[in-house]
């Protein structure tokens, strides 16, 4: 999950991070107040989950309340690479000398904890790494010794800090390891951490991600999740622990097992090529072990997307036996009564067929269409989708 930058701010603040004041704001008349509040020249930043927010003119510098107020007014809706601003955050202002950067992230590659740092922040790290790859030190963490104070020290010699200032900035990113690994995140940055005009060390501009899959040691984490950003049927989805991702096409897919549903995709999508260019509406994996109710939560979320024009459940139990796939089918079907209007195309094989096709048969009902083979029941949804 990754967060605003105010959210990453806001744990800086609570790690002892040292950062800037800053108030969240959603409108220009709450922009004003905070820039009142706060005094002096004051910063108002766009709070979007992507980069290149200066060159959208999501940043803006005001000296006078009047001017934050104006810079508000331009920033609040303004489109950044497809995301709508809601909200600014308004930061007191910096004198700054220099800037630098600073992270800490998850090195799946080598299966360990990755530092990267430079004397050249501010830019994009991406085009830092591009056209200066010698400007970005990169230093292997140790699980389980993490930074200390000296590894610390070796990162920032790594990576060209002055002398005199080694000492200044370790501190700082030890505590930002300690953000890294007490809020078990995935990425820790900041871009830039400044030195002031005045001597201070100072984070400027935070990033952080978490890891979703250590939820269950963070319950506190659910308060900084965007719901109003969030699709309501991936929101809902999610309520019932259900692997989905919507997408753009008409046909809704569920199948058990990533591998299935990824490969039900591709054939759906080969399938619309014969029948007017219709697509994959989503991907929906019910997993190895889901019961009647699991599938009917799915059928559920699937039918509530009405750019779904049919359904193909496509399924080979194993753990997931097909008569509950089929019993999920009919229960979910009996739920939404007549809010269920798109027909589902299903294919079962593999543990408990018979019994799984017998539950349909037996059910009778109209909108369901039995298929022997995945080429069969693609072709059918696709069919029934261009209709």
């Amino acid at each position: 999950m990754d967060l605003y930058e105010y959210q990453a701010r806001d744990l800086f603040e609570k790690y002892g991070v040292p950062v800037l004041p800053g108030i969240v704001a959603e409108s220009p008349a709450e922009v004003r107040a905070a820039a009142e509040k706060l005094g002096g020249v004051v910063v108002v930043k766009a709070q979007v989950k992507t980069g290149g927010r200066g060159k959208a003119g999501g940043v803006k510098v005001a000296k006078t309340p009047d001017e934050a107020e104006a810079a508000a007014e331009a920033i609040l809706g303004l489109d950044i690479k497809g995301h709508v601003v809601k909200r600014v955050m308004v930061a007191g202002g910096a004198r700054i000398a220099r800037e630098f950067y600073f992270s800490v992230l998850l090195d799946r590659a080598n299966r360990s904890y990755l530092s990267l740092a430079s004397v050249e922040g501010g830019m994009e790290i991406e085009q830092l790494a591009v056209e200066k790859p010698e400007a970005l030190a990169r230093i292997a963490v140790d699980p389980l010794t993490g930074i200390t104070e000296s590894v610390a020290a070796e990162i920032a010699r790594a990576a060209g800090f002055p002398e005199d200032l080694v000492d200044r900035v370790a501190p700082v990113f030890v505590t930002l390891y300690d953000v890294y690994r007490g809020e078990d995140a995935t990425l820790v940055e900041v871009n830039p951490l400044v030195l002031t005009e005045e001597g201070d060390i100072i984070a400027l501009d935070g990033k952080v991600s978490l890891d979703e899959n250590a939820g269950f040691r963070h319950p506190e984490h659910a308060e900084l999740e965007d719901r109003d950003a969030a699709d309501p049927l991936e929101a809902k989805a999610a309520e019932n622990d259900l692997n989905y991702v919507k997408l753009d096409g008409q046909v809704g897919i569920i199948g058990n097992g990533a591998g299935l549903v990824m490969s039900t995709l591709d054939v759906v999508a080969y399938a619309g090529e014969r029948h007017g260019g219709v697509t994959p509406a989503n991907f929906l994996d019910i997993g190895g072990g889901a019961s009647a109710q699991v599938m009917a939560n799915g059928l559920d979320v699937i039918l509530g997307d009405e750019q779904v024009r049919s359904v193909f459940v496509n399924v080979f139990g194993g753990i997931t036996a097909c008569d509950a796939v089929a019993n999920g089918i009919v229960s979910a079907l009996e739920i939404l009564g007549d809010n269920a209007t798109k027909p589902l195309v299903v294919r079962l094989d593999g543990n408990k067929v018979a019994e799984g096709r017998a539950i349909l048969a037996a059910a009778d009902h109209p909108l369901i269409t039995l298929a022997q083979t995945m080429d069969e029941g693609a072709d059918k949804a696709a069919e029934l989708a261009a209709r």
